[in-house]
């Protein structure tokens, strides 16, 4: 499978495990935490649409023309998009505290984790500065992943 097969693949992954939480009533937080963090994982999402602007969506991995992107959310976490649904869903997985939140969650956790591998390898073959972009950021959580 090539890498934008991976990346819709990955993309439809990710869409099922959204879609088991909300079938099951637990794509929300209850608690005020959870809550907090969810409320968190939406600004940064839209701060991070706001800064890529309208290139910022492709159901396939497609580095669009222009410039690496590195400011706003970027400077901090090379995937803040992925970054917002993970942290979406797993506040939402730690907060119904079942089995099946915590799969549903790794279902979107192992969806994203393939879209971000092809996009970082299509990055790298298209953007010259993205090793070293790819050095200074994280993935999605600061200082650790």
């Amino acid at each position: 499978m090539n890498l934008r097969g991976a990346s819709v693949a990955g993309f439809a992954v990710m869409i099922a495990g959204i879609g088991w939480l909300l079938q099951r009533h637990a794509l929300l937080a209850r608690s005020l935490p959870g809550i907090v963090v969810q409320v968190l994982a939406v600004l940064l999402m839209i701060a991070a649409r706001l800064t890529f602007g309208r290139r910022s969506f492709h159901a396939a991995a497609d580095p669009t023309t222009g410039s690496l992107m590195t400011s706003g959310p970027y400077a901090v976490l090379r995937h803040p998009i992925y970054a917002a649904v993970l942290y979406f869903v797993w506040a939402a997985a730690f907060d119904h505290r079942g089995a099946a939140a915590s799969a549903a969650a790794l279902l979107v956790t192992s969806g994203a984790a393939i879209r971000m591998y092809a996009e970082e390898a299509l990055l790298a073959s298209t953007y010259p500065d993205y090793a070293a972009y790819r050095v200074r950021t994280a993935r999605v959580i600061p200082f650790i992943l």
